[in-house]
């Protein structure tokens, strides 16, 4: 029983490389099916879309999650459980729609500058119709993970991403860029009817709207308010100095790159937040997460060191059968994406705790050096590497921001825990 709980970590992440396994195999094709059709300009084009659509999604939800995990954890009375359901599904409804008011308001504008033309801000429009569904697929999906209901999350990652990749694949295939905004607009509509699928027995609808379960996570909205807006503007601010200092093709194989890099990561950052969140949530001394940091430390890492590996020897097998010759450079810039993730998926053995126990302070410290570090060095690098110094800048501002996050746990090691 003791080895069953011990390796608990591993369970989950074990379980959930199903989903993301099949996410891995679906995100290939799909990435194959865009640089066919599209090529690298195509690339770069959606990735602009997905960058915004990333801003936009994660405002929406700011805290939802964790305040959300956070609440139903340390709740037993059923019906106090679907009053705070749906008091977070009303307000962020409620934010939902904001936003969407704005992206029309402004679809215009935004997609000049975005693609450089209004031609797309219908898509905007789509978008932005459909976000509610996506505030509804997270309010089910963290219900689900606050009840350990790990098999029906991933039931929603593969049936939603099966779905996702069908819509791709015939909207791409008959409308081409069109239909690749298409079927990233209506990403959120698909998630929340399969979300809604698989999780209405876990809850009664009901009108209700507390508060109190609002004013507890504002610590949390605010952290991801910062990830929300810094995040997905790094990545527009630099992916837009490229197609300026260089062209389209160079920041859609920068983007090819990123894509890549996400399907490995997936595995780990998904796993890991299914497990951690609750986790370190539960734990009260700094004795328990350094126990828990040492079997970080001793799993998940050489767990990723052995998939890094396996994907610098057949990146040219990968590159092969996701990409087209056009994309041929990303065999260059994959090795110091591997280092960059790398240092990254070690950072995050600190970061679920600082965002698990609401460290406010230094969440936003941790988030703004990290994209001001990655932004500077982006910028700087690319004058004399081109594409290259941008993935360069991902390493260096990694491996730095780790130093300094060591630096603000150091505690941990000159200190001894009891």
């Amino acid at each position: 029983m003791n080895i069953l709980k011990r390796h608990k970590l591993l369970k989950i992440v074990s379980l959930n490389a199903l989903s993301v396994g099949a996410q891995f195999v679906l995100g290939i094709f799909s990435v194959r099916i865009v640089s066919e059709f599209l090529g690298p300009n195509g690339m770069a084009l959606t990735g602009n879309f997905r960058s915004f659509t990333s801003l936009f999604k994660s405002v929406s939800v700011m805290g939802l999650k964790e305040g959300l995990i956070n609440q139903v954890t340390t709740t037993a009375d059923k019906n106090e459980k679907d009053n705070i359901l749906f008091t977070f599904l009303s307000f962020f409804l409620m934010i939902a729609i904001g936003l969407a008011i704005i992206i029309c308001i402004f679809s215009n504008h935004i997609s000049i500058y975005l693609f450089k033309t209004a031609e797309y801000a219908k898509y905007l429009m789509y978008f932005a119709a459909l976000l509610p569904f996506f505030v509804l697929q997270t309010v089910l999906v963290s219900l689900l993970n606050a009840l350990q209901q790990f098999k029906k999350i991933i039931g929603i990652q593969i049936v939603t991403n099966f779905v996702l990749f069908l819509s791709s694949f015939y909207l791409i295939y008959h409308q081409l860029l069109a239909g690749a905004f298409l079927s990233i607009a209506i990403t959120d509509l698909i998630g929340g009817i399969v979300a809604l699928f698989f999780a209405n027995k876990y809850f009664k609808f009901k009108l209700h709207f507390q508060s109190s379960a609002i004013k507890t996570i504002s610590k949390f909205i605010i952290m991801a308010l910062v990830s929300a807006v810094v995040i997905p503007l790094t990545t527009i601010l630099l992916r837009n100095h490229v197609i300026e200092g260089a062209n389209l093709a160079s920041a859609g194989i920068w983007e090819a790159t990123s894509r890549i890099s996400g399907f490995y990561m997936l595995f780990f950052s998904t796993g890991l937040s299914l497990y951690y969140l609750p986790k370190l949530a539960m734990l009260q001394t700094a004795a328990e997460f350094k126990s828990e940091l040492a079997y970080y430390f001793k799993t998940i890492v050489p767990l990723f060191v052995g998939v890094g590996i396996l994907v610098y020897l057949f990146k040219d097998v990968i590159i092969s059968i996701a990409l087209t010759y056009e994309f041929t450079p990303v065999r260059e810039l994959l090795v110091w994406q591997l280092v960059g993730d790398l240092i990254r998926i070690m950072t995050l053995a600190f970061g679920f705790q600082i965002l698990a126990k609401a460290m406010v302070y230094k969440y936003i410290f941790i988030e703004l050096l990290f994209n001001g570090l990655y932004l500077l060095f982006g910028f700087l690098l690319f004058k004399s590497q081109k594409v290259e110094g941008i993935v360069q800048a991902y390493a260096i501002a990694n491996g730095i921001t780790l130093l300094v996050v060591l630096f603000l746990f150091r505690k941990l090691w000159l200190r001894p825990t009891i």
